[in-house]
């Protein structure tokens, strides 16, 4: 239910001279080269997210998907609540930008939200294949919204993912399903988070982050979850922290992951959720990923590893241009 982490690829990226509005603002540690130490994290968090989707998918024949995603987010808000109390050491709530945050809030909980409501009539491969097409959606974001210039190489990377798309969920044919669109608006959402979040690398920290957004979350739920509430069993409510707490651990270790390496070194084993979902997916639903899931996801795979790639050969230059040299050189 939350997305790749090779999504994070653009997180990767050397930040944008964006002014900052808190010059007190602690910044995020600095980068190290220890890359065995970040595919392990990454390898780690994969575990996380998938069993946090499968869970969700399983909940969502008893519970309506606004529900679980409540439940996800309170378990996070409790999670996070250190860093919202006043005098505690972790206490993470000073920032300039409550702007970004609020809205980044907003979009991640609609990515996970969107998620959650196409697992519900979707194979779970299939709706967790499609999500990754997040670093696409990026691409064309950041123009927008980075003023950064995308080449033809990234174009065309971009196009065979969205073939593989189309190869998922093969638009016009009797395979179609409405709901299909979910993990796709899904994507959207999380590739909107990243922009934001890019927006305000160098000034905010990880554990700011997270702290605003589980609040900004729980708030927007808590006023729409009266509206379809069911009754949650003891048995629902376990498995209900069960997402919260495996979605909320695979986050961080995600932000802990790409202090180690770069998004091109550990973009490939982050697909590895697709095999855990997949062999999860089996063994609980009896799902069998198709021939069409499996080439497209192919072609969504590769072409997130060279979009991973170009941003790392991107990344490097505009250190060259400022002089800075590279964490991993």
């Amino acid at each position: 239910m939350t997305p790749p982490p090779a999504a994070a690829a653009r997180l990767d990226s050397a930040p944008l001279p964006f002014p900052e509005k808190n010059s007190t603002a602690r910044k995020a540690p600095a980068r190290a080269d220890r890359p065995f130490k970040g595919i392990a994290l990454v390898l780690a968090s994969t575990v996380f997210l998938g069993t946090s989707d499968v869970t969700a998918k399983y909940l969502s024949a008893t519970l309506p998907s606004i529900e679980i995603t409540w439940i996800r987010f309170l378990v996070f808000a409790l999670i996070m609540t250190p860093a919202m109390m006043p005098g505690s050491p972790l206490f993470a709530m000073q920032t300039g930008r409550l702007g970004l945050h609020l809205l980044r809030g907003a979009t991640i909980l609609g990515s996970s939200l969107f998620f959650i409501s196409g697992l519900r009539f979707l194979p779970i491969a299939e709706a967790s294949a499609t999500g990754f097409v997040a670093p696409l959606f990026v691409t064309a974001l950041s123009i927008i919204f980075l003023g950064e210039k995308v080449g033809l190489r990234r174009w065309i990377a971009t196009a065979v993912g969205l073939i593989g798309v189309l190869i998922i969920l093969r638009p016009g044919t009797g395979a179609f399903h409405p709901a299909a669109f979910f993990p796709l608006v899904s994507a959207l959402a999380w590739a909107c988070t990243l922009i934001i979040t890019r927006m305000m690398s160098g000034t905010e920290r990880a554990i700011t982050v997270m702290a605003y957004s589980s609040i900004v979350g729980l708030c927007i739920l808590s006023a729409l979850v009266p509206f379809v509430w069911v009754t949650p069993t003891l048995h629902d409510i376990a498995f209900g922290i069960l997402i919260g707490v495996a979605s909320t651990a695979g986050q961080w270790i995600v932000v802990l992951a790409f202090r180690y390496a770069d998004a091109s070194v550990l973009a490939p084993f982050s697909y590895t959720q697709l095999l855990w979902v997949s062999v999860l997916g089996f063994f609980i639903f009896g799902e069998v990923p198709d021939a069409y899931t499996i080439t497209g996801a192919a072609f969504i795979v590769a072409s997130g590893l060279y979009t991973a790639h170009r941003e790392r050969v991107r990344r490097s230059q505009l250190l060259s241009v400022s002089g800075e040299p590279s964490p991993n050189a």
